[in-house]
C-alpha cells in the first residue's frame, strides 16, 4: 500500500475458528502489469505467532504481495492462504482474520489519539470501545497523550498509534508495509518496540522493508523478494551462514552518527549525556 490502512471487519461473534499450519502459506504466486513481470512464482510460509521480513529494493513486489495477500489485488497464478483461507475463493474470511496497515500513518489530525481509537471500535461494533482504546493507549505508551489532537503527535507516536488503531478487533495476522519510512531514527526504534509486542502477544506479523537493520532487529525469517522471486528463505543465522566464516581482526569500531544521535537524544526521547564533557555545544555541533 502507498496510503492508508484497510481495517478488516471482525465477524459475526467476534470469534476466529481456529486453523492448523502456518498463518500464511504463498506458492508460485505470479503478477504482472501489461508487460511487466512483478512477480514470478513467489513461494514462502509464515509460522503463527511470528515474525516475517520481506526484504527488496524498491519496485522488487513486496507490495503487490501484501496487497494480494489482502484480496486487494488478484494474483496471475498461483495460490496464497491466510489463517487457513484462501485469498482467492475465500476473500471474505481472509479480511475478517487480517489488518492491514500501509506506508503512511492513516490517523485522523483533528481528533485526539483516544478519539481514533474509539472511532474504529464503534464502526467494527465492538462493546466498550472507551475500554478497548483505554487498553490500547496503555499498551503502546500513549495515555499520556490520550487527550492531544493527533495532529501535535511525533512520527513516531502516530505510526504507533496507526498500529495500535490496526490491532482492535485482536486480528491474528497484520500486515505492516514499510512501518518505518519516513521516520527518524529515534521513532524507527519506537515502532520496532510495538512490532515486538505484537509478536510477544501472539500476533503473526509480516513486515515489508528495504531497510536491513530492520529486518535483522525484528524478524524471526528473512525472505529476499528480488525481480519477481524469492532468492533465499531463512532465519539470520542461516542467510549468515551463506557467507564464508569471517576471521577475526581486531577493529577500533568508530561510533556511527545513529549512535551519536541516540546518545545524545536518548532512545526514549530523553536527553543523553554524550558530548556534555567533551567542550562540545549540542545545540550547535560547535566548540
Amino acid at each position: 500500500m502507498t496510503t492508508g490502512r484497510t481495517q478488516m471487519p471482525m465477524t459475526a461473534t467476534g470469534v476466529t475458528t481456529h486453523v492448523w499450519g502456518p498463518a500464511i502459506h504463498v506458492q508460485a504466486l505470479e503478477k504482472s502489469y501489461e508487460d511487466v513481470e512483478v512477480l514470478r512464482g513467489v513461494d514462502f510460509d509464515v509460522a503463527r505467532g511470528s515474525i516475517f521480513a520481506l526484504l527488496g529494493s524498491n519496485g522488487a513486489g513486496k507490495t503487490t504481495v501484501v496487497n494480494i495477500l489482502a484480496t486487494l489485488l488478484t494474483a496471475d497464478a498461483g495460490t496464497a492462504s491466510v489463517s487457513g483461507f484462501d485469498v482467492a475463493t475465500q476473500a471474505g474470511d481472509v479480511r475478517e482474520s487480517i489488518s492491514l496497515t500501509g506506508q503512511f500513518a492513516a490517523v485522523d489530525d483533528i481528533l485526539t489519539g483516544r478519539e481514533n481509537l474509539v472511532l474504529i471500535a464503534r464502526l467494527r461494533h465492538l462493546r466498550d470501545p472507551g475500554g478497548i482504546a483505554d487498553d490500547l493507549l496503555d499498551r503502546f505508551a500513549l495515555a499520556d497523550a490520550a487527550t492531544r489532537r493527533v495532529s501535535t503527535y511525533s512520527g513516531g507516536m502516530r505510526r504507533r498509534l496507526d498500529i495500535a488503531m490496526s490491532l482492535i478487533g485482536t486480528p491474528p495476522v497484520i500486515f505492516l508495509d514499510e512501518p518505518t519510512t519516513g521516520l527518524d531514527p529515534q521513532a524507527r526504534i519506537e515502532v520496532w518496540r510495538a512490532v515486538r509486542e505484537l509478536a510477544e502477544h501472539g500476533t503473526t506479523v509480516l513486515l515489508t522493508t528495504q531497510h536491513l537493520d530492520e529486518a535483522e532487529h525484528l524478524a524471526d525469517r528473512i525472505a529476499i523478494l528480488h525481480r519477481g522471486r524469492i532468492i533465499v528463505d531463512g532465519t539470520l543465522a542461516e542467510l549468515k551462514g551463506l557467507l564464508p566464516a569471517a576471521t577475526v581482526e581486531y577493529v577500533e569500531r568508530q561510533p556511527s552518527l545513529e549512535d551519536v544521535f541516540l546518545a545524545l537524544v536518548g532512545d526514549d526521547g530523553t536527553d543523553g549525556d554524550a558530548g556534555t564533557d567533551r567542550g562540545v555545544d549540542t545545540d550547535r555541533g560547535r566548540r
